[in-house]
């Protein structure tokens, strides 16, 4: 029988370690937000203010940057509550910035303190509490003052609550905090980023003034603007416009069948000839650095109406094909969005996933644009003008490497349903796990443009393989001639005007085998392509997890909702509660696989470009070496030491789908 060593440590009860509080943030802070800088920690601070100014309960937003490196918020909004909440019997301002599930932005319902809000993750000003060394909240309501003092996250100076003087605000709330050295690379905020940030949100709230003050230089800086998106487009805008700018919006009421009312956006574009286009995106005003779906919406809008002027009138020259990007591709734009239930990618909000946004955004911009062409015809003949001209750039280009690839003679695999287009920037070729997803894929694709390649069982792991034996491997033989590339090494030069497909996505299922088949198609390509993720050619497609299917409802028809995860399937049954659906009146259906899906549902969630998840594989920060060095401890042979001290070390940041 083994006995125990000394050495090895005791495994039981008691290892098990829970961790409460603001404990998570502290162990894991870069999964609650950016720590390069404390920019974003401070963002969440500033968004709250903006949220209030959002709802009408304010109109100044001061900050002040002091000597001592804390950073100061004030606004005149409504100020936190400070009474006792009826359930936790503790302060609610104290809840606000020590609990990552708690504010007012989960009360969506009608009388809701917040219809429409950024923070939706419930970790926001909690998280910059949790990382700060000291934060000091003064709320200002209702004729009194409560003050609340933290450190380390903790409560250091309990509530005081007093009268309201002469010299205090009528309402507000006033945040100073002092970002913890230890959890950034630097304590330096970035001035240009947090400029451009407190800029925009003037921009978008016109009659709001923000002032940024510094302590050490004297410095005030003030943006107030009345002209809104126009403004800001016109003194951010290069190069010289083709038409007069295209502003409007567009707002659901409270009788419109699909979307809630108040969801809608702002815009204003512009296009021009040349310099860099100009292009910025929010949703509640929070900037999504990303983009996501609603400018998909205001891209769909777009293309949309100049195709049906182009059309109406007969401007399409024989032989030309227009697409999405060739109306998009001069554009430059601000567009702000307002979503009830903005689902977002990641807790810092760079990017927006809402699939209904791109109809929402989309269903407002297109009549308006259509209705302004056609009262502007000359305005209209000059957009269509220069939407041709780069369609006709687009398909001389992609007839040049047409002909470069003509030489190849290799013979495309028999599995292979290809595409019909030859234009690279719009090919793509989805890597399916399965044949039974690979046929729905087939059927559910868009012929032109998209092509499925179907992958039996579990792909080799390749990343001890030497490359002359690869090609033993059928699955590997396949991928590489259908991609049109040969496996290379990362200090190699490899021939790819061969390449085939502007986009290769791995589509695999959303259970622990789809993402191990993930897994090894992706050691593939960084091991033998690794040429391919360097110029942004692999993505990695997230199809759902569930459906919800919601009866009809009033004037709204019976509607049907996909989510990657819990907590977007939560959101999805907290909007159909907040429209007056009865509980459980709902079916919600969970998708074991991708051959579950049909052509139709295939589509809807994993292949329209415009509602689909498509990550895009990158470096990011992180270095070859460096990348190379975890992928070797992760799917290395010998490597079994090395995969447990890691797992020891970041397992409890993994979630696990029993």
């Amino acid at each position: 029988m083994a006995t125990q060593t000394s050495a090895t440590p005791a495994y039981s009860e008691s290892s098990i370690r829970v961790l409460k509080g603001l404990e998570p943030v502290k162990q894991r802070p870069g999964m609650y937000t950016r720590t390069d800088n404390p920019l974003h920690v401070i963002q969440e601070v500033l968004d709250n203010a903006a949220d209030e100014a959002l709802a009408g309960h304010g109109k100044r937003i001061r900050v002040t940057l002091f000597i001592d490196g804390s950073v100061g918020i004030e606004d005149d909004g409504r100020g936190i509550p400070f009474g006792m909440h009826p359930e936790e019997k503790a302060p609610v301002i104290e809840l606000v910035f020590t609990r990552l599930h708690a504010g007012g932005k989960f009360d969506k319902g009608k009388g809701g303190a917040y219809s429409f809000s950024g923070g939706l993750h419930g970790v926001g000003v909690s998280v910059t509490n949790a990382l700060a060394l000291r934060l000091e909240a003064t709320s200002y309501r209702e004729g009194s003052v409560a003050k609340l003092v933290f450190a380390d996250g903790d409560v250091v100076e309990p509530l005081l609550v007093r009268k309201a003087e002469s010299g205090d605000r009528k309402s507000g709330t006033s945040v100073r905090v002092w970002p913890d050295a230890k959890y950034f690379e630097s304590v330096v905020l970035p001035m240009a980023e947090l400029t451009h940030l407190l800029r925009s949100k003037a921009v978008l709230m016109p009659g709001v003034t923000v002032t940024l003050t510094v302590e050490k230089t004297k410095e005030v800086q003030t943006w107030s603007y009345k002209g809104g998106l126009r403004d800001y487009l016109t003194q951010t805008l290069n190069g010289e416009l083709v038409i007069p700018m295209f502003e409007g919006e567009g707002f659901a009421d409270s009788g419109h069948e699909i979307f809630a009312e108040g969801e809608g956006a702002q815009w204003c574009v512009a296009f021009t000839e040349d310099g860099a286009p100009v292009r910025e995106s929010y949703v509640n005003l929070i900037p999504t650095t990303v983009g996501g779906t609603h400018e998909l919406g205001l891209r769909d809008g777009l293309f949309n109406a100049v195709k049906s002027f182009i059309e109406l009138h007969s401007l399409l020259p024989k032989g030309v094909k227009l697409l999405p990007e060739d109306v998009f591709a001069r554009a430059s734009f601000v567009l702000s969005a307002k979503v009830l239930d903005p689902q977002f990618q990641g807790q810092i909000k760079e990017r927006l996933n809402s699939r209904d946004a791109v109809r929402l955004v989309s269903s407002f911009v297109r009549p308006a644009l259509e209705l302004w062409l056609n009262q502007h015809v000359e305005y209209g003949k000059k957009l269509a003008e220069l939407a041709i001209k780069a369609a006709q750039y687009r398909q001389k280009a992609s007839q040049k490497v047409e002909k470069r690839k003509g030489s190849g003679v290799a013979v495309l695999p028999g599995k292979l349903t290809d595409c019909e287009s030859r234009d690279l920037a719009q090919n793509e070729v989805f890597l399916v796990e399965g044949d039974s997803a690979g046929g729905s894929a087939k059927m559910g694709r868009n012929k032109e443009s998209q092509a499925i390649l179907p992958l039996r069982g579990k792909v080799l792991n390749t990343w001890e393989v030497e490359r002359d034996r690869l090609f033993a491997n059928t699955e590997i033989h396949d991928i590489s001639v259908a991609i049109g590339v040969d496996p290379h090494g990362p200090k190699d030069t490899p021939d790819l005007s061969g390449l085939r497909y502007g986009k290769i996505c791995i589509l695999s299922d959303a259970d622990v085998d789809g993402s191990h088949i993930q897994v090894l198609l992706l050691t593939l390509f960084f091991r033998h392509f690794p040429k391919l993720i360097e110029s942004g050619n692999v993505y990695v497609a997230r199809p759902p997890l569930f459906r919800v299917d919601a009866p009809a409802r009033g004037k709204k028809p019976a509607s049907k909702a996909y989510a990657l995860d819990e907590g977007e399937l939560t959101a999805i049954l907290d909007k159909l509660r907040k429209e007056g659906v009865r509980e459980g009146a709902w079916s919600i259906s969970r998708f074991k696989g991708l051959g579950e899906m049909n052509a139709e549902q295939l589509w809807d969630t994993t292949l329209n470009p415009d509602t689909r998840r498509l990550l895009p594989v990158q470096l990011g920060s992180v270095n070859f070496e460096q990348t190379e060095n975890l992928i070797t401890k992760l799917m290395g042979k010998g490597e079994a030491g090395s995969r447990r001290e890691l797992m020891e070390l970041h397992g409890d940041a993994v979630e696990i789908d029993v």
